[in-house]
């Protein structure tokens, strides 16, 4: 049969304060590699979010044009039958209704749901 090896002398034991140094130093960089790691994946997020982002913008400014091109309809439309001046400000009337309405409404789900 085989003997066991020997295992020779003991290693010498190190200080508490090395052991405690190379812990921290440790923690210290993994700490670091974590860092890293989640600044990497913030980064290919905001990568990929980049052109649906731009889209999304400017979806909404072409919605706010169109916006606009019912609000001069609504007022051209209106100035047939009161003039140009109260045509232009019962369009006024009804947009701001509209929003104030929309406003209103979005608050009472944000304090409803919060």
């Amino acid at each position: 049969m085989l003997k066991p090896a020997d295992p020779g002398p003991p290693p010498p034991e190190r200080p508490v304060g090395e052991l405690v140094h190379e812990l921290i130093e440790n923690g210290k960089a993994y700490a670091r590699a974590e860092i890293g790691l989640v600044k990497a994946i913030a980064a290919a997020k905001g990568k990929a979010l980049a052109i649906p982002v731009a889209m999304f913008v400017a979806a909404l400014f072409i919605g706010m044009a169109a916006v606009n091109a019912l609000v001069v309809g609504v007022v051209l439309a209106l100035e047939t039958f009161v003039g140009p001046l109260a045509a232009g400000f019962v369009g006024m009337l009804i947009f701001a209704a509209l929003a104030g309405l929309l406003g209103w409404a979005g608050y009472a789900k944000l304090r409803r749901d919060l």
